[in-house]
């Protein structure tokens, strides 16, 4: 062998050694960080640690000096990690130029200045949606860290990923607890909501319930007090779902205490809005009708708490019952409370409803208002009150065509027959 050739030889060699052994601690480190960030995701090692680790990999063993890495929170980009960015990263600017990006990015003279801040971008993307995005400062380029790069990018989709992930099921869970909250809150509905309304010779009872989500706000009772009275309310609670559905809770508790323990129809609304307003202070209210009917007397006495007025019709006459006070929770006292009263001589309709009825619309964008109400009602007002609420809900069905109900419906219907119509009715041919 020519030793001419072995000592011109030896040089070279020694270079391409010390680059292979550069590579190969080079990937040994990355190996390392990558088994290292994989284990602390296998471990469930929280968001907050994989972020810290990320940070860590990139200033300690890529040499990377500046750095932010974007991630989205409730549809909304947010720095999660920075270091040496002597600017704020939330800069609506910076986002909005990053945004615009769909592949890795070297950032050039051409790009906006607030970009031209760093020098590499590296977006993430899942399932066609971006879910993160780096922006890496003081590097110099493709070809002098080639490799470093590759691992930048494959390590950054890995914590993103990680990331995610851990986001979504997060939500998950959420959206589970959620649901597991709305059943419970239909199970206490339900039990609130009466099954079950009577129908004797006396006065018979209906109802249509209609909520607009699987948990609505509205709420109707019916309590007896003795064989000769009972109590016939309707009510609208603000608010949807769980919130509404406990607040209602509350609400049947107190009124069916207040009840039992008071006297008159006045001390039971005041002593509703004074539980309601101390537990919602004036954050929700709730519309409020409530009546007492006293069948041997053939008296109404009701108190309307700035709810839609109920009608009475006897004899195709219809009047609203709109005596009372204003809506219950807003204010800590009641300005006044008026109770109305009213007298029934033969047979009568007693037509109780929320906001819901009004606001079902058709096709055509109108309204089931008011008077297409009143309308119903004087002309099906002498049917027995579960023929009533048929026919209602027939109406309601063939108004509304393809339309969703654009809210909770509640309706109450109670027929009304004096006993003096029920002694002279004459006694049936058997």
């Amino acid at each position: 062998m020519n030793p001419f050739l072995s000592e011109d030889r030896g040089p070279k060699l020694d270079k391409s050694r010390v680059k292979i052994e550069r590579e190969l601690q080079l990937r040994e480190t990355q190996l390392s960080s990558l088994l290292n960030i994989t284990q602390a995701i296998n471990e469930n090692v929280s968001s907050q640690g994989l972020f810290d680790m990320y940070r860590y990999f990139l200033s300690s063993e890529m040499d990377v000096s500046k750095m932010v890495l974007f991630t989205k929170e409730d549809e909304e980009w947010v720095s999660v990690i920075s270091f040496n960015v002597d600017f704020p990263t939330d800069r609506p600017d910076l986002i909005e130029n990053m945004l615009q990006y769909k592949q890795q990015h070297y950032i050039t003279q051409e790009d906006v200045p607030i970009l031209q801040e760093f020098n590499l971008l590296i977006p993430v993307f899942h399932k066609n949606s971006a879910i993160a995005y780096t922006l890496i400062g003081d590097w110099v380029g493709p070809h002098d860290h080639e490799s470093k790069l590759k691992f930048i990018t494959t390590i950054t989709n890995v914590i993103a990923v990680a990331i995610e992930n851990k986001r979504l099921f997060k939500q998950q869970i959420e959206q589970e607890r959620l649901a597991k909250e709305v059943e419970l809150a239909e199970e206490v509905q339900q039990m609130l909501i009466p099954d079950s309304l009577p129908r004797e010779q006396r006065f018979n009872m209906a109802s249509i319930y209609q909520p607009h989500f699987n948990v609505g706000g509205d709420y109707f009772d019916y309590i007896p007090l003795n064989d000769k009275q009972f109590i016939m309310c309707i009510a609208d609670i603000s608010g949807k779902g769980v919130g509404a559905a406990i607040l209602m809770a509350n609400f049947h508790a107190v009124l069916r205490l207040a009840v039992r323990k008071l006297d008159s129809l006045r001390e039971i609304v005041i002593e509703l809005n004074k539980n309601i307003y101390a537990i919602t202070q004036s954050d929700k209210f709730i519309t409020f009708f409530i009546s007492m009917v006293d069948l041997e007397a053939q008296e109404i006495q009701y108190i309307n708490a700035g709810h839609n007025p109920p009608m009475l019709m006897e004899n195709d006459i219809i009047r609203r019952l709109d005596v009372g006070t204003t809506v219950l929770g807003a204010v800590p006292y009641l300005p006044s409370v008026e109770t109305g009263r009213e007298t029934y001589r033969s047979n009568a309709l007693l037509f109780a409803y929320t906001d819901g009825l009004i606001d079902v619309t058709n096709e055509q964008g109108q309204r089931f208002e008011h008077e297409r109400v009143e309308q119903f009602v004087r002309n099906h007002g002498h049917c027995k009150a579960e023929v009533f609420n048929q026919r209602l809900q027939r109406t309601l069905e063939e108004f509304r065509g393809d339309q969703e109900y654009p809210d909770d419906v509640a309706i109450l219907s109670c027929q009304i027959t004096p006993v003096r119509t029920l002694q002279n009715r004459p006694v049936p041919v058997s």
